[in-house]
């Protein structure tokens, strides 16, 4: 999986490019890659999808694996 890890305002996430990649399991993903011990280590995964209304939308999910409403700094 290719994915892209950048940081802003003291947080950092990884971006993950739902348009070429798929993800099955993006809470458990989340859980994996956000560990700063055994993982990439970052703040939450940020799935980049496409979208019936815009040019894209965007699902953000925490380290804990749960899924959050809005996330400025990850926009």
């Amino acid at each position: 999986m290719r994915f892209t890890k950048m940081q802003g305002a003291g947080n950092d996430y990884i971006y993950v490019n739902g348009f070429q990649e798929n993800i099955k399991n993006p809470e458990r993903l989340a859980i994996e890659l956000s560990d700063r011990h055994f993982g990439v280590g970052s703040d939450g995964l940020v799935i980049i999808l496409p979208s019936k209304r815009c040019d894209f939308k965007m699902r953000m999910f925490n380290p804990d694996g749960s899924e959050a409403e809005m996330c400025g700094n990850a926009s």
